[in-house]
């Protein structure tokens, strides 16, 4: 598939080469206010206009390449910025009917390594948002700073809500208790596609199971998969929730508050101790 990849790369390459050099755009920073008040055009630094023809190019060369490599997150970026349009519409509805909801949309905050205070998360209590969240990205080698800056959206709001999509991805598998390998990722996305209804979510959350071997795609098909759709479904909307305010909250508090429901225990069959 490189002769579809191919042309869309340099695509990408080409437009963003010509847009930098015409305005002087810059990428993305974390600072709060960047994304509303460093717009041009009516639109935000980065962004990369394209007509519906290019759009569905590059949903399909990226959607190509994401299922040949679910791990080319560049390519997932595009999928998602590319297909999102009337998810991220309902997304950005349910923030402004959410009062805190609303408050992020106002004010934008970013999740990056330069907005969070790190020491102080380490050292806050063990079980808090902010000492699992601390954890769970010094145990997986992630960090926040790896999401891509949205480019594809073409509406500066709405590409606010697919930035924090992605920003809180690494808090959803904190408060899910899900670990990175791709039966945690699957189950998360799962969780992810019926919470926001985007089609890159239920792509994935589809064709996800197809990489798993026959053990675990059973723990998905029987225990993880039932329990994330019920979460996704039930849970309120988690880009409504000011995380960066709740560091020394509880995740057995937030998660109630959530309605999320502790991740099932799934036990192993193919090791027995002898008691």
């Amino acid at each position: 598939m490189s002769y579809v990849r191919r042309p869309l790369l340099q695509l990408l390459n080409r437009r963003h080469v010509l847009l930098t050099s015409s305005v002087g755009v810059q990428p993305l920073r974390s600072h709060s206010t960047e994304f509303r008040d460093s717009c041009y055009d009516g639109l935000y630094p980065g962004h990369i206009p394209t007509t519906s023809i290019q759009k569905a190019l590059l949903a399909f060369g990226s959607g190509v390449a994401a299922l040949q490599d679910p791990y080319r997150h560049d390519m997932v970026a595009v999928l998602g910025e590319t297909t999102g349009h009337l998810a991220l519409m309902n997304l950005r509805d349910m923030m402004k009917n959410d009062p805190e909801g609303h408050t992020i949309l106002t004010e934008r905050p970013r999740i990056r390594l330069s907005t969070l205070d790190l020491d102080l998360m380490s050292a806050l209590p063990d079980g808090t948002l902010g000492r699992e969240y601390i954890r769970f990205l010094k145990d997986n080698h992630v960090t926040p700073d790896s999401r891509a800056d949205v480019k594809f959206v073409d509406n500066e709001e709405l590409a606010y809500v697919m930035q924090r999509y992605r920003e809180v991805h690494d808090l959803l598998h904190t408060l899910l208790g899900m670990p990175t390998n791709m039966l945690g990722e699957v189950a998360v996305k799962w969780f992810e596609a019926a919470q926001t209804g985007l089609p890159m979510c239920t792509l994935g959350a589809a064709l996800g199971p197809l990489r798993l071997n026959a053990r675990r795609l059973q723990k998905l098909l029987t225990v993880l998969g039932p329990w994330a759709l019920q979460s996704g479904r039930q849970a309120r909307c988690v880009l409504s929730v000011f995380y960066e305010r709740r560091w020394e909250q509880s995740l057995e508090d937030l998660r109630r508050e959530l309605n999320i429901q502790p991740a099932p225990v799934i036990t192993s069959t193919s090791r027995k101790r002898n008691t």
